[in-house]
């Protein structure tokens, strides 16, 4: 006799699905933001330009900057807003560690094709070798009737088009007892075809957006690993995909503010808050862009959304010392093959809840109040909760948190979800953790009073 289905396992599938369908969506930190802004269109959020006037009525909005989207809703706070009225922030990274196409990238050896690439962040290069590769990003071409005379598109192919091949085994045997050493320059370079006078990487890119080679003015292409995202494991506990670190934190964003704006607390309550996601661009190459966690992105469209409602420079910085914001980003799992390398006192499980991330030299910009308001965003979503401390004699990742924080004063907290393999073409999570992280966030931006 088949067991019942029950509710909680059914928001399990769909929170699971969901995620390996926006990870398969989302091959750039463009698309990244093009997937979220469609979901968010789709629940009745009016997307808006950076060169528009800020909407002054209250309702549910979206905006994006490149490789990043920022969304809020002011329709749920109803007669209780102010103009100070404090905000409850999710923030987290649309950015990916990959290899990214040179601008000046054809070169020929041996009778091969091939590109030159750099690698974007701290990638585990050796995961992208011997494996299929695709290419997506932006493209700005010649537009006359654009302002500036130039506009921007998405662009993506799934072929396999690219692949960066390991050496054979009898031509190095030093590998297996000194393991694989890889020179950026030297040994990352993908081959992409056999023989002489093929058509230059900008005329196939030119081709593959249907434009002039001599109308494509830009690009921002990158490389991405065409296995799709999926459940693995026998009960299938654990999904396994590229991008994990930190799409599923987005993706999880994304879910809980639709769902906080669905089931907010009565518009009457005490201490009412603007639920708000940022996804920033860039975060794994320190943030510093006009559109990472360093830029003016979200402290302008804080300020804005202020101002919009009546308020002054004193309303805005009376709405941040009121807010709080949780910055998402993935967490180390306690890896089985490798325990020593974790703090022995601070276990992270897998499927073992959302983790509260600490670090006393601000690594993570978590302290007491900021842990307390996850703790209970957690309590709230009747999901556990662990904490993450890195080994004494390790160093320690960091995250948008200590930014953020610098730039609004506002109350901080870091956190993520359990994670193997981070940085790698292929990394895998929980299956279960995935719907407790998204209704955390959820119960994190819609506090009870």
């Amino acid at each position: 006799m088949t067991a019942p289905v029950t509710e909680a396992a059914t928001r399990v599938t769909q929170v699971a699905d969901g995620l390996c369908s926006y990870l398969d969506a989302s091959p750039s930190p463009f698309h990244a933001v093009d997937s979220a802004a469609a979901l968010l269109r789709e629940a009745g959020f009016t997307e808006l330009a950076e060169t528009e006037a800020t909407p002054t009525a209250p309702g549910r909005y979206v905006v994006r900057r490149g490789g990043s989207l920022l969304a809020w809703s002011t329709a749920e706070v109803g007669d209780a807003r102010t103009p100070a009225t404090p905000y409850r922030v999710v923030g987290a990274h649309t950015d990916s560690p990959n290899l990214r196409i040179k601008p000046r990238p054809d070169w020929t050896r041996a009778g091969w094709q091939m590109l030159g690439v750099e690698v974007y962040g701290g990638a585990l290069t050796n995961s992208w070798l011997d494996r299929d590769l695709g290419l997506s990003g932006r493209v700005t071409v010649r537009d006359a009737g654009a302002p500036g005379g130039f506009s921007d598109r998405l662009f993506r192919t799934d072929d396999p088009v690219l692949r960066v091949s390991q050496l054979a085994i009898h031509l190095d045997r030093t590998v297996r007892s000194e393991g694989l050493q890889l020179n950026d320059q030297q040994h990352l370079a993908p081959h992409w075809g056999l023989g002489v006078g093929r058509r230059s990487f900008r005329e196939w890119l030119a081709g593959l957006v249907e434009v002039d080679a001599e109308d494509l003015l830009g690009f921002d292409a990158m490389t991405h690993d065409l296995t799709p995202a999926r459940r693995i494991g026998t009960d299938g506990e654990l999904i396994a995909s590229a991008r994990l670190d930190n799409l599923a934190t987005s993706y999880a964003a994304v879910r809980a503010l639709l769902e906080a704006v669905e089931s907010a607390p009565d518009a009457t309550r005490r201490t009412p808050s603007i639920p708000l996601i940022v996804l920033f661009d860039h975060e794994e190459v320190g943030s510093m862009s006009e559109r990472g966690a360093q830029s003016t992105f979200l402290p302008a469209w804080l300020e804005r959304i202020v101002l919009a409602a009546g308020g002054t420079r004193e309303d805005y910085w009376r709405a941040l010392a009121g807010s709080v914001i949780a910055s998402g980003d993935m967490a180390h799992a306690t890896h089985p093959n490798y325990a020593e390398r974790h703090e022995p006192e601070h276990p992270i499980l897998m499927n073992g809840g959302p983790v509260l991330k600490v670090n006393t030299n601000l690594r993570y910009a978590t302290d007491s109040l900021g842990a307390a308001a996850f703790a209970l965003a957690c309590e709230q979503a009747g999901v556990p909760m662990q904490t993450f401390v890195t080994r004494s004699d390790l160093p320690c990742g960091s995250t948008v948190g200590p930014m953020t924080s610098a730039l609004t004063g506002a109350t901080t907290v870091d956190f993520g979800a359990p994670v193997l393999s981070m940085h790698s073409t292929r990394e895998i999570c929980g299956t279960l953790d995935q719907a407790a992280y998204a209704a955390a966030l959820a119960a994190f931006l819609a506090p009870r009073a």
